[in-house]
């Protein structure tokens, strides 16, 4: 079992996609990357601590590899844009790929090249690739909040653009 961490705005619509997949499992809602200890969503929030709402996936790359989940990554954000994503603005809300070791580090680099070198994107790949921080689980309400508030859920994705996004960006591959 492995662990991949990644940050791409609303941590709700970061859980799905990858949910349920072959090899994948768990995944946790959570902060990471900011300078205290086991903050709040409130603190988080309010971009004073630094962290960033992000995933952490546990799972079996022998049967879904790290590189798949990159590729499934990208689908979910807009990585040519650093002030946050879609109507979730500020540093909490950023994207960021963090890495668990050199492998995870090495792929998300060929990763991003390969997306960068694709042309899908007319504006520049912005999107960091950092060594993992220390990852804080989110409250339990904020687990699974697709699972637990499948209407909430798809209303965020709809009104957030994230999902006309996805379409426009990634039309004919499976964004989930």
């Amino acid at each position: 079992m492995q662990t991949a961490t990644f940050a791409g705005g609303c941590f709700w619509c970061m859980v799905k996609p990858f949910d349920e997949l072959p090899g994948i499992h768990g995944i946790l809602s959570g902060y990471t990357g900011g300078t205290i200890q086991n903050p709040t969503y409130e603190q988080v929030k309010s971009g004073t601590t630094g962290h960033k709402e992000a995933v952490q996936i546990q799972y079996d790359p022998s049967l879904f590899p790290y590189e798949k989940l990159l590729e499934l990554y990208w689908q979910q954000i807009d990585p040519t844009d650093d002030g946050g994503q879609f109507i979730d603005r500020g540093e909490s809300y950023r994207a960021i790929i963090f890495y668990h070791s050199e492998e995870q580090r090495k792929a998300a680099e060929a990763s991003k090249k390969k997306l960068e070198q694709s042309g899908r994107f007319k504006k520049t790949i912005v999107t960091p690739i950092q060594e993992a921080a220390p990852f804080y689980p989110a409250e339990e309400y904020h687990q699974n909040f697709h699972k637990k508030n499948p209407e909430k859920y798809k209303q965020e994705r709809t009104e957030s653009g994230r999902d006309s996004f996805a379409s426009e960006n990634w039309q004919g591959t499976n964004s989930r």
